[in-house]
């Protein structure tokens, strides 16, 4: 079953000080830039996330996922208190822009 979040929502699993690295990104540091980063993703595309594994392993949820186009991916969580201190991601970003219909940023080809 998909998992339905607002952007704010979202926002709101992370520290002030927490961390998420999309590895086609720079790390964004701090809750401010983690919710930016949902308002922007969130404003351009639909984002459904079907969850196929869901592993733990200590403090390390890890989340295999999928999506009603065919992407794919794989996250990875370091929970403390009940917040994401750090999130690390892995997915293709060039098919996700594709899937979505979305022109590449110019940052992208950089």
């Amino acid at each position: 079953m998909p998992l339905k979040f607002s952007r704010h929502g979202l926002a709101a699993l992370y520290p002030p000080d927490a961390v998420n690295h999309q590895v086609v990104m720079a790390p964004l540091h701090g809750r401010a830039e983690i919710r930016r980063m949902f308002e922007i993703e969130f404003g351009c595309a639909t984002m459904v996330c079907i969850r196929e594994n869901l592993f733990e392993c200590g403090d390390w949820p890890i989340l295999e996922w999928s999506d009603p186009l065919g992407l794919r991916g794989c996250e990875f969580f370091q929970v403390r208190d009940g917040l994401i201190v750090f999130q690390r991601g892995y997915f293709d970003h060039l098919s996700f822009f594709r899937a979505q219909g979305l022109a590449l940023p110019d940052a992208y080809l950089a």
